[in-house]
């Protein structure tokens, strides 16, 4: 057998196995119809042209429109490449929960990322999260979304992705010194921080500084952003849907949303399982994390200034902690909502609970509550109107090139870099043969 039969052959037994590509859009009126009706609360939307075929998909789960509430105001948004037959893209707006899990919030597939496929997008996520003043949406640097954007969300804040922006500089400005002091800049918490690196960036590179100006500071620099973004700066979460997404982006339309479905079901009755277990006020992420900050806050100098305000000392610096308004000269305390080292420390010394300090949506039974409505699998049983029955759903119209399809995208060196990044070598005491240490400062010799 030679290889195209052999091609010829998989794909055939694909379709009796999955079904045809074909068959998948003329499925899709009817699933949307069984899963909002197994799922209230469902929005589903689709858009077919004139000629009947295929051109747009938005589906946001009811357990997602109902636990969104619960989450922070941010919203991360990407788009990936689908691999079947007709092509397209698959569009994700996705959060993340008090225990620093990815929570889906909508999905779309449409025919590739442009002006309309994302302001088309954009609408649609306006009837599951309205425009409002406290929201934030993460993406990458694409000028449609940035339109899309301005556009359906004026009165919310836009924030670029800071690791699309780190390859960016390394691509056009090579030297590790300056990615360095990108990402310190990326990341100060205060402004009067932000400007001394900046000064820096400006002395050392003129064009970088230039360029980075141009990116606009206000979108991925965390001291200058508008509003909350909290800890979110990158669009690392809905890279990861992508990734767990990857072998579903070749199947049908109808399989591929089925298998988002059941992702969704999984995820949902796990998380609240586990919510439902923690016998903690704050969730496990921020017990983990705010353990971590304890042992230095001890180590800090507390003097109180008056009944709200208190001075934090350490050896390099010194910062004010106003525990009512629950603010730190740090920022970090205020950006994060969560008590920083410094608001620790205060709260240690006037016998003042820490968990009293962190924002609600850290608490366990926000988390619970957001997975609180489980996703259901469409009832086959289900009767369908004869109105949903009878529309037409065609593929879109799309040229096949010749050879054999690719399954994988083409990486950027800087990817390739990474992934053949070799881990730090270990070095061992020559005495002791122990990790950690060496011979000068070995225990045992």
């Amino acid at each position: 057998m030679d290889y195209w039969k052999a091609h010829r052959t998989l794909i055939c037994a694909r379709e009796l196995v999955r079904g045809s590509a074909e068959s998948g859009y003329q499925e899709l009126p009817v699933y949307l119809h069984m899963i909002r009706e197994a799922n209230p609360g469902t929005f589903t939307r689709l858009v077919v042209d004139s000629s009947d075929r295929f051109k747009y998909l938005f589906i946001a789960f009811g357990a997602s429109i109902k636990g969104f509430p619960f989450m922070r105001k941010v919203v991360v948004v990407d788009g990936t490449f689908l691999q079947g037959k007709y092509k397209g893209t698959l569009l994700i707006a996705s959060a993340q929960d008090g225990n620093f899990q990815i929570f889906p919030v909508a999905f779309a597939i449409v025919d590739t990322e442009n002006d309309e496929s994302w302001k088309w997008f954009f609408r649609q996520l306006s009837c599951v999260i309205p425009d409002d003043e406290r929201l934030a949406i993460i993406s990458d640097r694409h000028k449609s979304i940035g339109k899309a954007i301005a556009h359906v969300y004026p009165t919310a804040s836009r924030g670029v992705c800071t690791y699309h922006l780190y390859k960016n500089v390394l691509l056009k400005f090579r030297g590790r010194e300056l990615f360095g002091l990108v990402k310190k800049a990326a990341n100060s918490y205060r402004p009067s921080d932000f400007e001394t690196i900046f000064d820096e960036i400006k002395a050392l590179h003129p064009a970088l500084h230039g360029y980075l100006q141009k990116a606009d500071v206000r979108k991925w620099a965390r001291a200058h952003f508008p509003c909350d973004r909290y800890n979110l700066t990158t669009t690392n979460i809905a890279e990861s849907i992508n990734k767990v997404l990857s072998d579903a982006r070749s199947l049908p339309v109808v399989r591929l949303i089925e298998a988002i479905r059941q992702m969704m079901t999984r995820w949902f009755s796990s998380r609240k399982i586990d919510a439902n277990s923690m016998k903690t006020t704050l969730t496990r992420g921020v017990e983990k994390l705010l353990e971590g900050r304890v042992p230095y806050a001890k180590t800090l100098c507390v003097q109180q200034i008056d009944i709200h305000q208190y001075q934090v000392s350490s050896v390099s610096s010194t910062d004010i902690v106003n525990l009512t308004e629950r603010s730190c000269s740090c920022r970090r305390f205020d950006l994060e909502k969560l008590p920083c080292v410094h608001a620790i420390a205060a709260a240690e010394a006037t016998k003042l609970s820490t968990i009293s300090l962190c924002h609600p949506y850290y608490l366990t039974n926000y988390l619970y509550n957001a997975y609180s409505v489980a996703v259901m699998p469409r009832d086959a049983d289900t009767p369908v109107p004869a109105n949903v029955a009878g529309k037409i759903c065609l593929p879109p119209e799309v040229r096949q090139p010749p050879g054999r399809p690719k399954n994988s995208r083409m990486k950027s060196w800087f990817e390739k870099g990474e992934n053949k990044k070799r881990p730090r070598k270990e070095h061992k005491c020559s005495i002791c043969n122990q990790v950690g240490h060496n011979c000068k400062t070995c225990p045992v010799g």
